[in-house]
């Protein structure tokens, strides 16, 4: 897969909120996908070393019947400290990496993380949707900002998330009794069709069949 990196990799936190305020104008969150889903993505991250070596992790699964068709490992030092609501500079280099090495390009990627749910709406799903140019989902495992009404135990319940007036994300029961996740538009996917997707490759655990895949091999599980 062809990777074009639009921009330099910030060394402050100053300078990632200038990105961040640059590429949110550039965030689509109207349905523009494929007329077929045929493959969709997951991303994960590992540290090694102490957390000086990022381990990036993609899975590539056939859908709707979600059989892997491909994975990718890539590895680079760690070059952003852990800062909330600055991920994407810690992670994305790497996954980068291991995106440039599938030989199956993704039509959606669904990300462990935020899309616009992100306090200048721009999580690490939309900011990889926008540099790769491919539909993505933020589908986080905790809450990062807004706020929501009480949501019922059943699966596929969901309730808006809300922050300053406007609705940046849903709170989503992928299991009755379990915890629920967190997914927001990532790039060129509406918050409704997202949600659906999530669903759809959520057939039995709380989390995606992509991003469980991705996550025990980039934690080498």
């Amino acid at each position: 897969m062809k990777i074009y990196q639009p921009h330099a990799w910030p060394q402050t936190v100053e300078e990632a909120i200038v990105i961040q305020e640059q590429l949110r104008n550039q965030v689509i969150t109207n349905d523009q996908l494929p007329s077929q889903i045929k493959y969709v993505a997951g991303v994960d991250m590992g540290f090694e070393a102490d957390g000086t070596i990022s381990r990036a992790a993609v899975a590539v699964l056939s859908f709707p019947d979600l059989q892997v068709i491909e994975t990718q490992l890539a590895y680079r030092p760690t070059s952003f400290p852990y800062i909330p609501g600055f991920l994407s500079f810690r992670e994305i280099p790497a996954i980068l990496d291991a995106l440039e090495k599938i030989h199956t390009t993704p039509d959606m990627l669904l990300c462990d993380g935020q899309g616009i749910a992100h306090p200048r709406r721009l999580g690490i799903a939309s900011h990889l949707g926008v540099i790769i140019n491919i539909p993505t989902i933020g589908v986080a495992k905790s809450l990062l900002i807004g706020k929501h009404k009480e949501l019922p135990e059943t699966k596929g319940s969901w309730q808006p998330l809300i922050h300053k007036g406007e609705t940046i994300g849903a709170v989503l029961r992928t299991r009755t009794g379990v915890k629920p996740v967190y997914v927001s538009s990532g790039h060129k996917i509406s918050l409704l069709t997202a949600i659906d997707y999530v669903l759809r490759c959520t057939p039995k655990y709380r989390l995606p069949e992509t991003t469980r895949i991705a996550d025990k091999l980039a934690s080498a599980r």
